[in-house]
Formats: C-alpha cells, sequence, structure tokens
C-alpha cells in the first residue's frame, strides 16, 4: 500500500493556489482540466516531500463548502516557526492558535481548512519569546 494525496474542495483555485504556493511555499506539480467534468485538479506538495501532494478539487459550478470537524488539518514542519508565522502574517494570514510555546501554530486556507505548522524536529521547542507568548487565539482551528 502506498499513501497518494490529500484532496480538499477549493472555492476559489486562483485564491486557493496563491495562497499553497506564493504565501505558504508549496510546489505546483500537475493539473488535470476535465471539461467534460467540469472540474479543475492542481497537486501541490512542499519542496521536501514531493511524495505527499494536496490535490486541490475546483468544481466549476458554484458550491458553498462548509468545514465539517471530522476533518481535522494538514501538517507541515518549518526550519523556524516563529520566522514563517510572522512571514505569513505580514501576508495577510491570521494565525489562529500562535506558536506560544516555539513548537506549534494553527492557520486557515481561504476555504477554512486548518493547517498546522510544526518547528521541524520530533518534540522540538524554540525558546518562548513575545510577541508569540502573549498573543490570544483567534477563532477556531
Amino acid at each position: 500500500m502506498k499513501y497518494l494525496h490529500t484532496m480538499v474542495r477549493v472555492s476559489d483555485l486562483d485564491k486557493s493556489l496563491d495562497f499553497f504556493t506564493r504565501v505558504l511555499g508549496f510546489v505546483e506539480q500537475r493539473r488535470h482540466v476535465s471539461e467534460k467534468g467540469r472540474f479543475t485538479l492542481v497537486f501541490v506538495a512542499c519542496p521536501e516531500s514531493p511524495d505527499a501532494p494536496v490535490e486541490l478539487t475546483y468544481n466549476w459550478d458554484p458550491e458553498t463548502y462548509t468545514g465539517g470537524r471530522n476533518f481535522g488539518h494538514l501538517a507541515i514542519a518549518v526550519d523556524n516557526v516563529y520566522d514563517y508565522c510572522a512571514r505569513l502574517m505580514k501576508e495577510g494570514v491570521t494565525i489562529n492558535r500562535p506558536p506560544r510555546d516555539g513548537r506549534m501554530a494553527f492557520i486557515k486556507t481561504p476555504d477554512g481548512i486548518s493547517i498546522e505548522v510544526l518547528q521541524r524536529g520530533e518534540g522540538t521547542h524554540l525558546p518562548v519569546q513575545e510577541p508569540w507568548a502573549s498573543m490570544p487565539n483567534i477563532g477556531t482551528w
């Protein structure tokens, strides 16, 4: 058995692609456009884990998606959780759960899918520092 990918439906393909590629740093691997099926699939992945892509599914006919709690989150590891979250904030991304512990933060995609941002290295924590230590949670994750 081999894990292939995770699929998430997106309501605005351009906005979601910008978020995953420019903001988060994922790389577009491939895309499939089905005029007959009226959908576009775009596979994106972190540069260091191209074998674990996220499939962004865009259905051409308008549809409203609501997030279910039965889908938890996507997770990525970064070299410095503080620097990465600071960069995201400069891009206008809300940090729903700041990395107060130097280890973990949560953000959401434009379609409300949670992404866990973890400090690289199992059990690794950066020293606690401001402004992160005092930042409150915003919304849900």
